[in-house]
């Protein structure tokens, strides 16, 4: 028969699922799903303004993803409940191994959706550009920003959302110098925002021959992907636009072309490049798209003075102004300064098990 632990972290998930349910409200947004879908069928619809058309799109998709996403999670219980009553009927090894890998599955999935229900600011369903450069360290540092930048992938292809490269500069010795992408996604820029900060990493450095023990910084930038219609101003005389011959991890044809774009907006002082495309034309597109991220940012912040959270990206990259550590020397321990959530999984936390700092960050809104 199952023990007592895996039988009571089975009847703990079920309870979590049982309050999600109710906190969802599953049946009462799917109502409003088949409401506004009649509405899009309506012979008036597509006469309605672009931007009406998009809210209510986009109120749909929400719905849905919120939707589907509980009914995954309750598939996912119905079939631990039946693998546990048959394990109860006859034991079996892999059907426990099946019983214990669904309850991390769902453990895990179940932190994904309580997230969700976390957000409350008015750009977190938005999709989000997150940029990552290393701070004071030299070669150290570089080589940290990269692990970030992996750690971010590991989770992302984790999560599901779709991500795009846009700018890589590598390291001179190792790491990389800056890295750029955009993340796609429901809910991209609600989850990313709590990474907005200095990161800093205490280990045995891999580059000293003495093996001394380092410390290193990296910073993390994140901006809410700004839709079409939302009017930012950019005064063509305020931009110096540079072309340059793409480098790093754009493969081979990019390298043959000056269609790396750089732009420079003077009176913010912002820089913006992107070398995704072999086009200079859609690179150009994609940079003009980010800096209007950044000069909305800017101006929310202007807005937001207040927030604590906001104004750390203006602090050094040094000692001291850190949102979260990662100590792998002479102890392993990451720890978030902010809501003082702690893993000992060092190694887990760098392969992208970040939800728990997310979801402590979201529920103590500290960003």
């Amino acid at each position: 028969m199952l023990s007592e632990e895996i039988s009571a972290r089975i009847d703990g998930l079920t309870q979590r699922l049982g309050d999600l349910k109710g906190f969802f409200e599953v049946s009462a947004k799917q109502k409003q799903v088949d409401d506004l879908e009649q509405e899009t069928s309506l012979d008036g619809f597509w006469e309605l303004p672009q931007e009406e058309r998009t809210v209510l799109l986009k109120n749909i998709a929400r719905l849905s993803d919120s939707i589907q996403g509980w009914r995954k999670l309750d598939s996912l219980h119905d079939d631990l409940k039946a693998a546990a009553e048959l394990y109860r009927e006859e034991e079996d090894t892999d059907l426990l191994k099946e019983i214990l890998d669904s309850c991390e599955k769902l453990d895990s999935d179940l932190d994904s959706l309580e997230i969700k229900g976390l957000f409350n600011g008015d750009a977190d369903d938005r999709n989000a550009i997150v940029s990552i450069h290393p701070g004071a360290g030299g070669t150290e540092s570089t080589d940290w920003a990269s692990m970030i930048y992996e750690m971010y992938r590991k989770w992302l292809a984790e999560e599901g959302f779709k991500f795009q490269l846009l700018d890589y500069q590598p390291g001179d010795e190792a790491g990389i110098k800056s890295v750029t992408f955009s993340v796609t996604g429901p809910y991209a820029y609600g989850n990313l925002k709590t990474e907005i900060g200095v990161h800093r990493l205490v280990r045995i450095s891999p580059f000293d021959s003495q093996k001394r023990r380092h410390t290193s910084f990296a910073s993390v930038f994140v901006y809410a992907e700004i839709d079409e219609d939302v009017e930012v101003e950019i005064n063509i005389d305020d931009i110096r636009v540079d072309t340059y011959r793409a480098s790093g991890a754009g493969g081979q044809h990019v390298n043959t072309t000056d269609s790396a774009v750089r732009i420079t907006h003077a009176p913010s002082g912002i820089v913006v490049q992107c070398q995704n495309e072999r086009s200079q034309h859609k690179n150009k597109a994609t940079a003009m798209k980010m800096l209007k991220a950044q000069l909305f940012d800017l101006q929310q912040k202007e807005l937001n003075k207040e927030k604590d959270l906001e104004n750390s990206k203006k602090q050094e990259n040094a000692w001291g102004s850190q949102i979260r550590s990662y100590v792998l020397h002479p102890y392993q321990m990451v720890k978030d300064h902010r809501t003082n959530w702690e893993a000992g999984n060092t190694r887990a936390v760098l392969n992208g098990d970040i939800n728990g700092f997310i979801k402590a960050a979201l529920s103590q809104k500290v960003c």
